[in-house]
């Protein structure tokens, strides 16, 4: 990778990569006779996950996919949460379903996740999904995951050999972000809890991925000049004037001066998030017609 000199450097702002991809969701939209629902399920509606809801339906209607939200009683059984998705899956006029988090303690999450057909499974959290990407079929990824891939490529960077340190290992973050970019020929080391010396990995990276959840985990000391920094991290904190905020896992502005391109937090993975579930979801249309269902 050539350095990149500190009057190279650019902020890798989410915005611009959602404009692109919602214009390719739009314009294959726009050449369907029909587009079956987006199907959001929210189980006792826990408000935190309001503002994710309110984004998807937004970016849907800008889509112009119908989205349709559900919010399932906080004492619904497992068998009847299975048996409602068994329905959706089984309905030609749902496009794809997509399941919120938290759930109550007595769902088992990672099995309604199984209950979602992968055909449906506009989220990439299906373990069949999460699988094909072993495969390189990365098409329906995990949204975050895909959005942190898509953000590098944004820097023009080759992945063909590229090193890459991934900071966590999450099922549906790091995990699969790794494997992606495996599938595009990065060399990726993943670094997590038990890792004994982080930054003696990271400090060799064309590129950092940072998934943890621990607010400033990766400072100036952490990456080497030039590097590729995405933080995929959401903390929030209380500042020194008592003030609430929304912080990542990379200190910013002791990296700003040495990285030669990092996502804002807040502005940066996140709105290529919800686009990215967007392009999910045609691939879904995609693969449901190729299937014969439409």
């Amino acid at each position: 990778m050539t350095q990149t000199s500190k009057a190279d450097h650019r902020h890798l702002m989410g915005a611009p990569v959602r404009a692109r991809i919602m214009d390719e969701v739009r314009t294959y939209v726009s050449s369907q006779d029909k587009i079956g629902k987006l199907v959001s399920i929210s189980i006792a509606g826990p408000p935190e996950v309001d503002v994710y809801i309110r984004n998807q339906a937004r970016l849907a209607a800008e889509a112009g996919i119908p989205f349709e939200e559900q919010v399932w009683d906080a004492d619904i059984t497992q068998e009847a949460c299975k048996a409602r998705i068994q329905e959706m899956n089984d309905d030609g006029d749902v496009l794809g379903i997509i399941l919120q988090r938290p759930v109550p303690p007595q769902i088992n999450v990672r099995s309604l996740q199984s209950a979602i057909h992968p055909l449906k499974d506009v989220e990439g959290m299906n373990p069949a999904s999460i699988g094909n990407i072993v495969y390189s079929d990365v098409a329906l990824a995990p949204c975050t995951a895909a959005a942190s891939v898509e953000l590098i490529k944004e820097t023009g960077l080759d992945l063909k050999g590229l090193e890459v340190v991934m900071i966590g290992h999450s099922e549906i973050v790091g995990r699969p972000a790794a494997m992606m970019l495996m599938a595009e020929g990065a060399t990726v080391t993943i670094c997590h809890h038990m890792t004994r010396s982080v930054a003696m990995h990271s400090r060799r990276a064309d590129v950092i991925v940072v998934a943890v959840g621990v607010a400033y985990l990766v400072g100036a000391d952490m990456i080497k000049p030039g590097a590729a920094v995405i933080d995929i991290g959401i903390n929030q904190i209380t500042d020194e004037d008592g003030n609430r905020k929304i912080v990542g896992d990379v200190d910013t502005k002791a990296v700003t001066d040495i990285a030669g391109w990092i996502t804002p937090v807040p502005g940066g993975v996140g709105p290529v998030t919800v686009s990215i579930l967007m392009r999910n979801a045609i691939v879904a249309h995609q693969r449901q017609k190729a299937a014969g269902w439409l």
